[in-house]
């Protein structure tokens, strides 16, 4: 007697592992044909695409006929002209598209993109359109150089197999490499989950259900998915409304309604509503009863997902009546239901994927409106909303208002969702939704969509300039040029009481009283030292009062700041301070933005030899209640005249001289070591640096001729750093200065050998500024030094020697360079300076000092200026 054979037993853990391994030998045998595909030219790829789409169209009417035989849903017609639409539409829009290697050049910009395949895709596919769907994801994935593995509806593996079948054979015989398309063979929920969530699958392509799109979503992967639709359709009284029921009937009728952006639901205005319905009825369009209407809320809806049923969407509207145990004429093409609510309570309002739909009477445009927003709401957000109408005003509001992605005006939704057919959208089967229905897309997906496109950015210095007053004029007398200045008559002059009492606001009056014609000026001396924020309103207000068509500057940088500042808020009065001092790191780039042109010319006269302010974009505010000193910069800032006339300095008291000497001094050096300087703007600080070490100690002991020659250094040394701005050592004076009463001048003075020194290091932390390609401060203040006819055997030593003439240059003007020999409190300035780091961190110069510095190293810069570190 034989043995009695045991039966095997496969266990649910068993099967599953079955289903891992056939998922894993799909997706390696995958990345084999993707190394292959992957070097393919954009010739070898569009030999392939164009033979998938001459394969899908042969064969459209036998896989259209297949799809509704398996499914039992949809029209055989209109399923083959979609395998059509996804071969012959979707090609056309690929034809030309390039996806190989470099898609874009902008050689201006310097930038290059190439594209590049994503991997495997994992493509799902729907019930809906099974066929069409497969031919559009193949030949979008090969078209990208990408492989795909599809995971198919169960309800349409059989029709979709023998999709892929077909245009796998016509790819393989166009040369793309084996296995470049392939499919999950057993269909079931957890194969397609083991692809999506499969480590060497790159991304999803997902249509589907709501599951298994969010299915996609959760599985950790780029994922490509599309939402729900349940979009309304607004036939606003001014359209016509007899092509609107066609193109409704036609968007319904077309494969029994089951493309996502078919119309749900129609909200009509109440004045025509009554054509519109009657309209309809001609057409064989059946109007539910009220008993008929429950009938359907009770079968056509599944009361669990609370949308249309499984066995309802894609049948025809006399199949699905008497589905729902209603009677309507065989011939009925759309069954429609009078509606006046949206949401759970009012079941017909869903998505319903079927030749019927829900009718609303709106009371007006804004009913309308609110219907439509509430259609969207319901499970439509993102997809698809439709206008019909000849008002385009209304048109407009209705696309800015709608939470749609596509807004079709005047078009048969289903037909005019997918694209290219009623309008030039690009043509497409995976309709995203945007944020609005949780995709990452808010278009129709094509090729680029998967694609890695990498950008080549070629580096490239940012554009510079050099921008000065539109004239400068200099020489003894030169003031003289207000006689004759054009296109003015009202002249607003700003000064301060010293520079008034000294005479030189009489003197600019009179020039101006012996011009001919109409002339009258204001005079304006409230200008303080430091001007603050209430003395430039004061400014302003008289300005609106007097009307000025030119504003004469006459005084030191305070003076010139403060009629800049004048100038600004008068012709920008809705412009705030805070507003004005925003800092940036490219004045091309600032977030708020300066006018671009002044009305009322604006001239400035020095009477200091230092600021540079007759020539700079710069003004330096007071802020009066917190005492902080704001630097507003803007080539908007900068006069349209600068007179340099050494007349106004021949007076100059000695400490003035000194002080201003050091200003000008540090504006010199600061710009040509900044990470702006050019070759452009090297010269003037070189020349400004040679000509006020030859020339500060003789203009300080009573020299004119040398007083003069440091009158115009100090203006070139403005336009010098005019155009390549500063550094830190202004970001250390100015916040020190301001705190602590310290003159401008001296306050640069004692910070510009320490700050030399900490820049001429090999920074901690580098400056960023493509134009400054190497750090090179130690060089240039090495090449300063040879300049200067210094010698050394390095650059360190030439450095060293630098701050040494330095050193002796200020101890030849009676210039101390500690800040504690200026009676600054060593407690006070102890408690203060780490707030005053952060001040000068802060500062505008500070962007492009040649060393990016940190806080902490700010601090020890100051403290070593308070002790003057170093200074002999």
């Amino acid at each position: 007697m034989g043995k009695t054979q045991e039966k095997v037993v496969v266990t649910q853990e068993d099967k599953n592992e079955q289903i891992h391994q056939m998922v894993d030998n799909l997706v390696k045998k995958s990345h084999t044909a993707l190394d292959i595909i992957a070097d393919f030219t954009q010739e070898q790829v569009d030999k392939i695409c164009e033979a998938i789409a001459t394969a899908g169209e042969k064969n459209a009417y036998a896989l259209a006929k297949m799809a509704v035989e398996e499914t039992g849903r949809g029209i055989v017609e209109d399923k083959t002209i979609k395998n059509m639409y996804a071969s012959e539409n979707i090609w056309n829009s690929l034809r030309h598209e390039k996806t190989v290697g470099v898609i874009e050049e902008d050689k201006e910009l310097g930038l290059t993109k190439i594209a590049e395949p994503k991997g495997v895709i994992a493509g799902v596919t729907p019930v809906t359109n099974p066929t069409s769907t497969t031919i559009f994801k193949a030949m979008l994935a090969l078209k990208t150089r990408n492989t795909i593995i599809f995971g198919f509806h169960p309800q349409a593996q059989k029709c979709c197999v023998a999709t892929a079948k077909i245009i796998q054979a016509a790819a393989e015989a166009a040369g793309a490499p084996k296995n470049a398309i392939q499919w999950i063979e057993e269909p079931s929920i957890q194969a397609t989950n083991d692809l999506m969530t499969h480590p060497d699958v790159q991304t999803i392509l997902a249509t589907g259900g709501p599951g298994m799109v969010k299915a996609a979503y959760s599985s950790g992967k780029p994922a490509i998915g599309v939402g729900p639709g349940n979009g309304p359709s607004y036939i606003e009284k001014s359209a016509n409304f007899e092509r609107a029921v066609y193109d409704i009937i036609l968007s319904k009728t077309f494969d029994n309604g089951m493309v996502c952006a078919s119309e749900n639901s129609v909200v009509v205005d109440n004045e025509i509503y009554d054509k519109v319905k009657e309209e309809f009825k001609k057409w064989n369009c059946y109007f539910l009863n009220k008993e008929e209407i429950k009938k359907f809320e009770q079968n056509f809806i599944d009361p669990r997902r609370g949308t249309v049923a499984g066995p309802v969407a894609g049948k025809s509207a006399y199949g699905i009546a008497k589905l729902c145990g209603v009677d309507v004429p065989e011939n009925t093409k759309v069954i429609i239901a009078e509606y006046q609510g949206v949401g759970k309570a009012f079941p017909l309002s869903a998505e319903k994927l079927s030749p019927v739909f829900t009718l609303y009477r709106a009371k007006n445009t804004a009913d309308a409106f609110r219907i439509c927003h509430e259609l969207l709401d319901y499970g439509g957000r993102g997809h698809t909303a439709g206008i019909h109408s000849n008002d385009k005003k209304i048109i407009n509001e209705f696309s800015a208002e709608m939470d749609a992605c596509r807004i079709l005006v005047n078009s048969p939704a289903a037909l005019g969702g997918i694209g290219d057919l009623y309008n030039n959208m690009l043509p497409s089967l995976t309709l995203g939704t945007g944020s609005y229905g949780a995709n990452i897309f808010s278009h129709n997906v094509g090729a680029r969509d998967l694609l890695n496109i990498k950008t080549v950015a070629m580096r490239r210095d940012n554009m510079q300039w050099v921008k000065v007053p539109a004239k400068t004029y200099f020489e003894h007398n030169a003031a003289n040029y207000l006689k004759h200045m054009p296109d003015v008559h009202r002249f607003f002059v700003v000064t301060d009481e010293g520079v008034a009492d000294l005479g030189f606001a009489d003197e600019i009056t009179d020039i101006i009283s012996k011009r001919r014609g109409n002339k009258s000026y204001e005079v304006f001396k409230a200008v303080t030292l430091n001007p603050t924020i209430d003395v430039i309103k004061d400014g302003v207000h008289r300005m609106n009062i007097f009307k000025p068509d030119a504003i004469v500057a006459i005084g030191g940088g305070s003076v010139m700041d403060a009629a800049k500042a004048m100038r600004l808020f008068y012709e920008n009065p809705d412009m705030s301070f805070a507003e004005a001092y925003q800092k940036f790191l490219d004045i091309r780039k600032r977030v708020v933005r300066f006018p671009k042109s002044n009305d009322v010319k604006l001239v400035c006269i020095p009477t200091t030899s230092g600021t540079g302010s007759e020539v700079s974009p710069v003004s330096v505010i007071t802020d009066g209640k917190t005492g902080l000193k704001h630097t507003l910069c803007d080539y908007a800032l900068i006069p349209d005249v600068s007179i340099v006339d050494d007349q106004f300095v021949e007076e100059l008291p000695q400490r003035l001289i000194a002080w201003s000497g050091f200003e000008a001094l540090g504006h010199a050096i600061e710009s040509y070591v900044s990470t702006m300087a050019t070759d452009f703007t090297r010269g003037w600080s070189l020349e400004a640096i040679k000509t006020i070490f030859n020339n500060l100690k003789a203009s300080y002991g009573g020299d004119l001729d040398a007083r003069k020659r440091m009158h115009d250094a100090a203006t070139i040394a403005g336009m010098a750093y005019s155009n390549a701005f500063l550094g830190l050592e202004h970001s250390i004076a100015h916040a020190i200065g301001s705190t602590f009463n310290i003159p401008s001048g001296v306050s640069d003075a004692v910070a510009l050998p320490q700050v030399i020194r900490f820049n001429a290091k090999r920074p901690e932390k580098l400056a960023m500024w493509p134009h400054y390609s190497v750090y090179r401060a130690e060089r240039d203040y090495a090449e300063i030094a040879r300049s200067l006819g210094l010698t050394g055997s390095t650059d360190h030593e030439l450095v060293e020697k630098l701050v040494e003439k330095l050193i002796d240059l200020a101890k030849g003007v009676n210039i101390k360079l500690a800040y504690k020999a200026y009676g600054v409190d060593k407690a006070n300035f102890d408690k203060k300076v780490e707030d005053l780091a952060v001040e000068a961190y802060g500062d505008q110069n500070t962007v492009t000092n040649p060393v990016s510095p940190l806080i902490s190293q700010i601090t020890a810069l100051m403290k070593d200026c308070y002790e003057g570190k170093g200074i002999k």
